[in-house]
This record gives structure tokens, C-alpha cells and sequence, in this order.
């Protein structure tokens, strides 16, 4: 499955070291953040939406516009993701 998923998603890893169970959460973060449409359907075949929500849930390094579509397309409120939370505990640099 990896193999089939768009080169430019892991430029900065061994994609024979990767393993699909894993490394889900790895590769599932990848599509959503770097990927195109194709690459989103075979994750989504691989692993199943629910999969897909539950390794979200728990992934504190997820883009704004990755959160919305997640939230969006498992209907899940984005409160309840790690992101989100973890986001907004970090304090923000003050502009001056």
C-alpha cells in the first residue's frame, strides 16, 4: 500500500523501512497534510474512516486545514482532537 501512495509524501524516509499497521499514524498524518485526492481514497480503503479518526484523535501535529477536513468528514467535533488541544495550551508569541 505504501508503494502506492505519492513519493513526495515521505522525502525524508526510508519508504521500505515504513510499515503500513506501524506506522499508521505516520502515514495517515503524511496523506492528510502533504497528499492529493488519490492518495486520501487508498488510505481510506486501506484502513477504513473509523481507523483513520481514531489515529487522528491522538496526532498533536496536525495542520489547521488537515483538522477541518478530518473533523469535517468523520463529524467529529475538533475540540476532541490532540491537535487542538495541544494547540491551544501553547502559549502564542506576542506582535509587538
Amino acid at each position: 500500500m505504501i508503494s502506492n501512495l505519492s513519493p513526495v509524501l515521505f522525502w525524508d524516509t526510508d519508504r521500505s523501512q515504513l510499515n503500513a499497521e506501524k506506522h499508521a499514524r505516520y502515514i495517515i498524518t503524511r496523506v492528510l497534510m502533504y497528499g492529493i485526492f488519490d492518495d486520501w481514497e487508498k488510505i481510506k480503503n486501506h484502513y477504513g474512516l473509523e481507523r483513520i479518526k481514531n489515529e487522528m484523535l491522538k496526532e498533536k501535529e496536525l495542520d489547521p486545514r488537515s483538522l477541518a477536513f478530518i473533523s469535517a468528514i468523520t463529524n467529529t467535533p475538533i475540540e476532541q482532537f490532540a491537535c487542538y488541544i495541544h494547540r491551544q495550551s501553547a502559549p502564542q508569541h506576542s506582535i509587538f
